[in-house]
């Protein structure tokens, strides 16, 4: 028998839980404040790397609550370990030009999470305070002025499923839109041990498809529902230990048993993981156009 070996193409990296924001369907919740020190985190980066990893995302939480540890791991990973693309998921709230004109090179992407652009529904959801559609702007901006494509990240709820956002993406140009229907992962935000109660969030298949149906001409615009989000990320918690999202399990972290082994206790859908585009156009900015991909014959 031949032994496959899973190679771990892109990976999301929640380094930290720890967040400035309390949106209610938050997927990573702030169950610890433990950070990996910065050279066991950068060991176990290089093992990803050599498993095959090509893109590193780093998420949480927030890691720009800790911009010299961000900055250092995305360094590395550019620099040391030739990773082809970089990307950080932020709510934008502590993203400076500072920090853009110090480690803005080795970064290829920044994925801003904006899910209206009317402020009191963003509120509602907990999101910010009542200046995040200014922030999303303000961000999009400063990616073209350092060559990062900006990226948009939407989640569609029981409070913005209706909203028509066209005019808004027209504005901001996003070179992707990734649009998720909210999800509650066990153990997350639905458990008795729940830090958020999430479920006042959820929509039905045929809400979600309402949006779709609606913001599906966008050329930037890749949608994600449940069935195709679920378990389609492999994702490294704060112990770089890989999470099955919708299942709860975690395995061991990569630092004690190596990448392989983890994968094999962790489930990875692949197939879902091509299916929702996890293999696209990640390189900077400078000289790429933007998504061109026309989803227009999709159907919901």
């Amino acid at each position: 028998m031949v032994d496959v070996k899973t190679v771990p193409i892109s990976v999301n990296y929640h380094f930290s839980r720890k967040c400035n924001y309390e949106c209610g369907f938050c997927l990573h919740t702030e169950k610890t404040s433990d950070v990996e020190p910065l050279e066991s985190a950068k060991r176990g980066l290089a093992q990803l790397k050599n498993a095959g990893m090509r893109k590193i995302n780093f998420a949480g939480g927030k890691p720009l609550l800790y911009p010299k540890h961000l900055g250092s791991l995305i360094k590395y990973c550019k620099e040391d370990l030739g990773v082809e693309s970089v990307s950080i998921v932020t709510n934008g709230s502590k993203l400076t030009s500072t920090f853009l004109t110090t480690y803005g090179q080795y970064i290829n992407i920044i994925a801003v999470s904006c899910d209206s652009f009317r402020e009191e529904t963003n509120m509602l959801i907990g999101r910010g305070t009542g200046a995040h559609v200014g922030n999303v702007a303000r961000i999009s901006a400063l990616c073209r002025e350092h060559g990062i494509k900006f990226k948009l990240i939407t989640v569609i709820n029981r409070f913005n499923f209706d909203e028509d956002i066209n005019a808004s993406i027209a504005a901001i140009k996003p070179f992707r839109w990734k649009c998720f229907q909210v999800l509650v992962p066990h153990d997350e935000n639905e458990s008795e041990k729940r830090l958020r109660e999430a479920r006042k969030f959820l929509i039905s298949d045929d809400e979600f498809n309402q949006f779709c149906r609606a913001h599906e001409h966008n050329k930037c615009f890749v949608p994600e529902p449940n069935n195709v989000m679920k378990s389609s990320y492999p994702i490294l918690d704060e112990y770089m230990r890989f999470l099955n999202k919708g299942v709860g399990a975690l395995t061991k972290s990569i630092l004690e048993v190596g990448v392989q082994e983890a994968l094999e206790s962790a489930y990875w859908d692949e197939d879902n993981f091509h299916a929702r585009e996890g293999i696209y156009d990640w390189e900077r900015q400078d000289g790429a156009a933007p998504c061109s991909q026309d989803k227009s014959k999709l159907e919901w």
